[in-house]
């Protein structure tokens, strides 16, 4: 499965993606701050982040911007409890963005299709293609 970071300064909201990430089969690195994420990033393979938007420190759409720029081709997931940041033009750099929700179905789904297209992308810039039957 993937390896996967998610940064987010509250708690809870680490433990559950890394409850849920984790019984869905992919390791979970957690971060409570985009420079510990960032510094992660520097020291772990990561296919995949999620990030939230709002941080105590620091806005997650600058960390996005980072991430971005220092890590072309990671795939983000934003995630925030205000879906007002959606029309932010920053937020678009980021592959999905899911509104927080005590369910985290909607975060599973979206990390999911994001995933599969990362290894789809993958697969064909390897040179290789696959045939569904």
């Amino acid at each position: 499965m993937a390896t996967i970071l998610v940064i987010d300064d509250e708690m809870s909201i680490r433990l559950l993606y890394d409850d849920v990430l984790t019984e869905e089969g992919h390791t979970v690195l957690t971060a409570e701050s985009g420079s510990e994420g960032l510094q992660m990033l520097h020291e772990e393979p990561v296919d995949l982040v999620v990030l939230d938007i709002k941080l105590k420190s620091e806005s997650g759409l600058d960390v996005l911007q980072r991430i971005v720029r220092q890590y072309p081709g990671l795939p983000v997931v934003l995630c925030s409890a205000y879906i007002s940041f959606q029309d932010d033009y920053t937020s678009w750099l980021a592959e999905r963005y899911v509104v927080k929700s005590s369910d985290p179905a909607e975060l599973l789904q979206e990390v999911n299709k994001v995933l599969e297209k990362s290894r789809q992308r993958s697969t064909v810039d390897s040179g290789q293609w696959t045939v569904d039957s």
